[in-house]
């Protein structure tokens, strides 16, 4: 079994779940005793978002190559990265080090074209929702990629960062983003990705009938499927 190398603290709840759903697939995939060899950096997620705050995604992208040096240098066989937004960076992180990085867009748009989706929305940061970085590998791989307007984006992202990564967990907030979902399914998508690990915390598939790709489980179960085959 390989080791996985995780970069976590972004943020801690978020990555809490990428620790449970990656040992349970393991269980489910090897039985017995079995559980995952992982190795965890977590981050100050403070110093990250001040980065992001003000745009300095090269000392936010150093700071997380430096983290995946270490985990390369403590055995880690690949990297994930736990976050969608922070997949910015990756190409920066990968350059430094010599083990390869589980994209979870890539990950995320395998998982939708498996199951013959072609037109998905996409919710997560304002920086997920409106940058190239995380919707080309979307179109990339042949996908249509929905996002919500502006005034859903900016409430979208405020519940995020205001909220959710705070561990607030708000009813209201949950009608707000199944509005965001209902919206994004009247202009065609078939499906919404989750695009923030924080989401799922939020909204279940038993809130909304579209279906929805949470990407810390695709994410996670990805990863645990390369520490068993790849």
């Amino acid at each position: 079994m390989k080791t996985i190398g995780l970069i976590g603290g972004m943020s801690w709840e978020s990555t809490t779940s990428y620790y449970q759903i990656i040992n349970e697939t393991i269980k489910k995939e090897l039985g017995g005793l079995h559980s995952a060899k992982i190795l965890l950096y977590s981050v100050d997620f403070a110093e990250i978002e001040h980065y992001q705050a003000v745009g300095d995604w090269e000392k936010s992208g150093q700071l997380l190559a430096d983290v995946a040096k270490r985990l390369e240098q403590a055995g880690a066989d690949f990297i994930v990265i736990c976050t969608n937004t922070m997949h910015k960076v990756a190409p920066q992180i990968q350059e430094q080090i010599t083990i390869p990085i589980l994209h979870i867009a890539q990950a995320t748009a395998q998982a939708l074209l498996a199951d013959g989706i072609q037109k998905v929305g996409l919710l997560g940061t304002k920086y997920t929702m409106t940058q190239d970085f995380y919707k080309e590998k979307l179109i990339e791989s042949g996908l249509e990629v929905l996002i919500p307007d502006q005034a859903g984006i900016i409430e979208v992202n405020r519940i995020i960062y205001d909220e959710l990564c705070l561990g607030n967990i708000k009813e209201s907030s949950k009608q707000t983003y199944l509005a965001v979902i209902d919206d994004l399914k009247k202009v065609g998508a078939e499906a919404v990705i989750l695009g923030c690990t924080e989401i799922g915390l939020l909204v279940k598939q038993s809130d909304t009938d579209l279906p929805l790709y949470d990407t810390t489980v695709i994410h996670a179960e990805k990863a645990a499927e390369w520490a068993v085959n790849k």
